[in-house]
């Protein structure tokens, strides 16, 4: 995309097809940040097994087409990953409905820019921009988020969106003149409990009693919970957890995102970052929850089940979660999109936020109206949400 001068220093902007034309040492140095390495999904070898396995690849309508800001010595500076997308699905910030109205007035909306990593609504960097003064990180992000507009221009795409910002990226976007959007997801925070019971205890006792009925219910019948990380991890474990994915993801999304070989990628390159939490009944496996270790979170990524078992979800997607978090130190479990039902399990709402770019001027006109009336909307909806919050002292967060 050619050279560009940023803080007196020359730079190249480019843009490759895919994870593997990145060195892996280059990819997570820019990831890490200020970290030993980086978040789990935002490591190379995350990327590499999404995209390797098929699953986030051009035959699924994920095209790669990651930003690099190659810096003076000629190594990476700055990594944005992104794809061009002929559709919206996989990405938990919803503009179907732009689609639609863009399309009935005549435009184009597909394809389009998404960065993201692909199937998780994880709030994180997506501005890589690796270490450094402050100076100079909002100089990358700069050079990155230009980088984000030429490709959109110069490949004719409708628009570009940003997703699950971390509060850095998003104030960039903001300052590069992109609309603001936000929405909400579920946390648990861990407020230095010493075990489940002690969380309990702050609970409303109705809310209390409830959690404790549910969790006693989920293991009658011969129900058996274990916790499985690194080697512990067999190919048997695989095969089953793939099952119970495609299964409810069959049910739920009509076609799951995730391949067989993408499992079989993690597990040989991420396993000690990996969580599977796997429910069996009279010793078969029956259903499981795929959880991802990061520095100061566990983020609840994928579940599935072969039985409906009265609560089995919410033990092994939450509770368990909890559990693990409370004993490994963890400030916070984050149960992925959506899900009021969480509310009642201790997780709180936590404001996401994505930035969007849309090029027809009067088309951009008519979602920034509709961003503001949302924001209105969710501002309402969180005085109501924190109302049925099972903790005694109603926390605002």
């Amino acid at each position: 995309m050619g050279d560009r001068r940023s803080e007196g220093e020359e730079v190249a902007i480019r843009v490759v097809a895919g994870v593997a034309e990145i060195d892996r040492a280059d990819w997570d140095h820019c990831a890490a940040g200020t970290a030993e390495r980086p978040d789990p999904l935002l490591a190379h070898d995350f990327f590499a097994a999404l995209e390797a396995s098929g699953s986030a690849a051009p035959e699924t309508g994920w095209h790669p087409r990651h930003i690099v800001v190659d810096g003076p010595d000629a190594r990476p500076a700055a990594i944005v990953p992104a794809y061009v997308k002929t559709h919206s699905q996989g990405e938990y910030v919803f503009d179907h409905s732009w689609a639609r109205a863009y399309e009935r007035a005549g435009g184009r909306y597909y394809p389009k820019l998404q960065v993201a990593v692909p199937f998780n609504p994880v709030t994180g960097p997506r501005l890589l921009v690796g270490r450094g003064d402050e100076a100079a990180c909002v100089a990358r992000r700069r050079m990155s988020i230009a980088g984000l507009e030429a490709l959109c221009e110069t490949a004719g795409l409708s628009s570009a969106h940003a997703t699950f910002l971390g509060p850095d990226d998003a104030a960039a976007f903001a300052a590069a003149g992109w609309s603001s959007r936000i929405d909400r997801q579920y946390h648990w925070p861990n407020r230095g409990y010493r075990d489940y019971d002690d969380f309990l205890a702050t609970l409303l006792g109705r809310k209390r009693k409830q959690l404790a009925r549910e969790r006693r219910e989920a293991m009658e019948g011969g129900i058996e919970i274990e916790t499985l990380t690194g080697r512990d991890i067999t190919t048997a474990d695989w095969d089953a957890f793939f099952a119970f994915y495609m299964d409810t993801g069959s049910r739920k999304w009509g076609r799951p995102y995730l391949t067989r070989d993408f499992f079989d990628r993690i597990g040989a390159t991420m396993a000690d970052r990996v969580l599977l939490v796997m429910a069996k009944r009279h010793g078969r496996r029956i259903g499981g929850a795929l959880n991802f270790i990061g520095a100061d979170a566990l983020y609840g990524r994928w579940w599935g089940t072969v039985e409906d078992r009265p609560f089995l979800h919410f033990e092994v997607c939450y509770h368990r979660a909890i559990d693990w978090a409370i004993a490994h130190g963890l400030a916070r479990v984050e149960a992925g999109a959506q899900g009021e039902h969480k509310l009642a399990r201790g997780y709180l709402p936590v404001a996401t936020r994505s930035a969007h770019l849309v090029r027809d001027p009067g088309f951009r006109t008519a979602v920034d109206h509709f961003l503001a009336e949302e924001r209105e909307a969710v501002a309402e909806a969180d005085a109501e949400l924190l109302a049925g919050s099972p903790y005694g002292d109603r926390p605002t967060r």
